[in-house]
């Protein structure tokens, strides 16, 4: 039930790892970059590299690893060896990349990068979750789902296969998930939804709230699905999520509102009443205060947006 749970939870935030870059190199060598996107991840597919990035003591990443970087402004990896001054490198954008096609695993330096894009609420979510740099060794026992999705998209990256662009696309989605569930079982992640999602002992409060959304549920109810008495469910949800269990109902039900009035063509009144308000200028309210904007104007915007639907940025 909680894969369940954050399955859905991925899909309402929209979550998207898509690649952006990557470079084999042979000696020492270093390479640079600032960028403004939330969140950007770096994998070392064989060889060895240091990262450095604002706010973080530097982070050793071997083959296999995986560093999750969470709202910084620039970072530096550098790796190689021999004798000589480190050639500044900048990655090739785009697959496949002429610097990874031929790449020698056994000798060479191999590291790819991208970034993940969610809408506000999944921004939200994952920056309160993780830290600056989340790091997932690719060594762990837990691991080993993490190092197959990662050298089978290197695997697309470097092949030039028919379909290769989509199969990167999927592959790179897979990647981003198993990262996140190598996090999660760390259990390093901080209170927040994500948190809240794999707590054992809240589950079936959680399940309730999920499964009827639109039902008015009072702590004692939830607090008897967990067995706890209501104090210490209130207190332990808090602490786990962040937020009291009451808020962290009202807020899933925004997700949902905000996935059916880009969706679909229900009309406000009737997701207001399927959600649990009393009123549609209730709901209304509870939206404008959760999301910054009226139900009507939120759905006339994301309508209206052009996506981005490439897969490929211009740096690592």
């Amino acid at each position: 039930m909680a894969t369940d749970q954050l399955s859905e939870v991925f899909d309402l935030v929209e979550v998207r790892g898509l690649m952006s870059g990557g470079f084999a190199m042979r000696g020492p060598w270093v390479t640079r970059g600032l960028f403004s996107e939330p969140f950007k991840f770096i994998a070392v597919v064989s060889g060895q590299a240091r990262l450095s990035s604002d706010g973080i003591e530097p982070i050793e990443l071997e083959p296999g690893d995986v560093a999750l970087l969470n709202s910084r402004s620039w970072l530096e990896l550098e790796g190689g060896t021999g004798d000589g001054p480190r050639r500044e490198i900048e990655p090739e954008p785009g697959f496949p990349s002429p610097d990874l096609i031929g790449a020698d695993s056994e000798t060479d330096d191999i590291v790819i990068g991208g970034r993940i894009e969610l809408n506000p609420a999944g921004q939200a979510l994952l920056s309160q979750a993780l830290p600056p740099v989340g790091h997932v060794r690719g060594s762990a026992s837990s691991a080993a789902n993490l190092r197959g999705s990662l050298y089978r998209l290197y695997d697309e990256v470097t092949s030039n296969r028919l379909g290769s662009a989509f199969a990167i696309r999927q592959h790179s989605q897979l990647v981003l998930l198993e990262v996140l569930r190598a996090y999660i079982e760390q259990g390093d992640l901080r209170p927040g939804g994500l948190r809240v999602l794999t707590d054992v002992r809240l589950r079936p409060a959680l399940s309730l709230m999920h499964d009827e959304p639109g039902k008015s549920w009072g702590l004692e109810e939830l607090a008897r699905a967990a067995a706890m008495s209501r104090t210490s469910f209130a207190e332990r949800f808090r602490t786990v999520a962040g937020v009291p269990p009451l808020t962290y109902l009202n807020r899933w039900r925004m997700l949902l509102a905000q996935r059916a009035l880009k969706d679909d063509d229900v009309r406000v009144g009737s997701l207001a009443s399927d959600l649990g308000y009393a009123s549609e200028s209730a709901f209304s309210t509870a939206f404008k205060r959760e999301v910054g904007e009226s139900p009507l104007r939120y759905r006339h915007r994301v309508r209206n947006e052009v996506p981005e639907d490439s897969p490929i940025e211009s740096a690592l």
